[in-house]
């Protein structure tokens, strides 16, 4: 299973969980198991989030895959000006 930490904003909605394991494909199906196991996390979400797949940056990659021993990071999303 991969190891899945979550970050900033996210703990808000995870009643202060941080890590989980979850079995998952890609980041979309990672985000929808998370909304599925918290329903306060916002719809609009993936707007916020950089995800971290074994040390690789994703933005937007919706279909990235996760491997079985992957380690997941959810970030808040930086933008620069």
């Amino acid at each position: 299973m991969a190891r899945i930490v979550l970050s900033g904003n996210l703990r808000l909605y995870t009643k202060g969980v941080t890590e989980l394991e979850l079995e998952s494909g890609s980041i979309r199906s990672l985000i929808r198991e998370l909304r599925r196991r918290y329903p306060d996390i916002p719809e609009d979400i993936e707007d916020e989030l950089a995800i971290s797949i074994d040390g690789v940056l994703h933005q937007d990659d919706w279909f990235a895959k996760i491997g079985p021993d992957s380690e997941v990071h959810l970030l808040p999303r930086i933008s620069g000006g």
